[in-house]
């Protein structure tokens, strides 16, 4: 596993500053796929999604040949204008590329209820496309951000009858994160041979145990997109390989997703709710998601206060049916607190305290005795959280 990114055959990329931002920084980008290429996608559950992903699931069956992806504006809640402003871009970059308009899949990320400037792509597009290239990815990487801090990349590799296969993946997301998927949006490609069908299946998958567990504040976006495009260039076949290609992919995703919850705005943690013995995974992930959007748990965390009171309360309010007291266990990392629904006698307050403050902390909790467990990876709350979100549009 490597977070440095290996370039995938088939695939030229590039991005530029349109002036989409007003910070001088990189903010539209293309990606150009070759014509063997196959692409996967999943998108967010938000009802009021924004219209470059309405465009975006239109298009996923018109065999894409390239992404186009801006930050700075999400293009959300802009209506019918806000649709007709997102198949213009895409026309644009399809009349540059030779390509139909459907062949373009757009990505927005930004402040919500702007319509875009359309110049700006008209006059950006070109520019861009003439710098296509096989090594700017990382330059991607760069140019999808918002209030993200810092790129978040990660390539993986197997071999297969001496043949190696790669996969390599970008995102962005800092806040606004809660899976469904989260204010995030993430590109992957990958040399491995296959069908649509079977990159879709591979990518849901994946996605469930990455993206879909990752939660900074429990909003889910509106513009939420993850891609999986395969060129064929290495002359592997997925279908030769599927155990590895799938455990490879989900290194990739994991460590994308665990990237956004360390990059999370004004994080100062990175947490993994670790929920066990619950009657399904189902009641496991809501005990999870109920402590790790708790609002007390979370700045709890922030102070390094091993206020148990508050993570027990949260698990008693979880929307699950016969939850037993009797039945909680509670640690931190290594120290357990609460023993069969009691503060354990062994424990002591400077001991909660000092796996508070570590940077990486592990909240376990049973539930019960089955076989079932879920995680979520979250963060802390901090003053920057609240200063990032309330300065964000000024």
């Amino acid at each position: 596993m490597s977070q440095s990114l290996l370039n995938i055959e088939g695939v030229l990329s590039a991005s530029i500053d349109a002036g989409i931002k007003n910070n001088d920084a990189a903010d539209l980008s293309i990606i150009y796929l070759t014509e063997s290429t196959v692409t996967a996608a999943v998108f967010t559950q938000n009802v009021f999604c924004a219209a470059p992903v309405l465009v975006a699931k239109n298009h996923l069956n018109h065999h894409p040949k390239a992404l186009l992806i801006n930050s700075g504006n999400a293009n959300a809640g802009t209506g019918s204008q806000g649709m007709e402003n997102t198949l213009h871009t895409c026309a644009c970059l399809a009349g540059e590329l030779n390509i139909a308009t459907e062949q373009v899949l757009p990505f927005s990320t930004g402040v919500i209820g702007q319509q875009l400037d359309v110049d700006k792509f008209n006059q950006g597009i070109p520019k861009a496309v003439v710098k296509l290239s096989t090594d700017a990815m990382s330059d991607v990487a760069q140019g999808i951000l918002t209030t993200d801090l810092v790129e978040k990349t990660a390539t993986a590799q197997f071999k297969v009858n001496g043949k190696t296969v790669t996969i390599s993946g970008i995102a962005k997301g800092s806040g606004m994160i809660r899976p469904d998927m989260a204010t995030m949006l993430s590109f992957i490609f990958t040399d491995v041979e296959s069908t649509q069908a079977k990159l879709q299946q591979c990518l849901i998958a994946s996605v469930n145990q990455s993206f879909n567990r990752i939660t900074v504040d429990g909003d889910t976006s509106t513009n939420d997109a993850c891609t999986l495009s395969a060129t064929g260039a290495s002359g592997v076949d997925i279908h030769d390989c599927v155990g590895e290609f799938q455990s490879a992919l989900d290194e990739v995703t994991q460590s994308l997703a665990h990237q956004i919850i360390k990059d999370g705005e004004g994080a100062t943690k990175f947490v993994e709710v670790r929920v066990k013995g619950g009657e399904s995974n189902v009641d496991c992930l809501e005990v999870a998601y109920t402590v790790a959007h708790s609002p007390l748990v979370k700045t709890a965390l922030f102070a390094s206060d091993a206020n148990w009171g508050r993570i027990l309360a949260a698990v008693g309010r979880a929307n699950i049916k016969d939850l037993s007291i009797e039945d909680i266990n509670i640690a931190l990392n290594d120290v357990n607190i609460i023993q069969a629904g009691e503060p354990n006698k062994g424990y002591t307050e400077a001991a909660g305290s000092a796996e508070m403050a570590k940077e990486d902390i592990v909240i376990t909790i049973e539930i019960g005795k089955s076989d079932a467990q879920e995680s979520v990876w979250t963060t802390d709350f901090s003053y920057d959280y609240v200063k990032i979100n309330a300065e964000y549009r000024t």
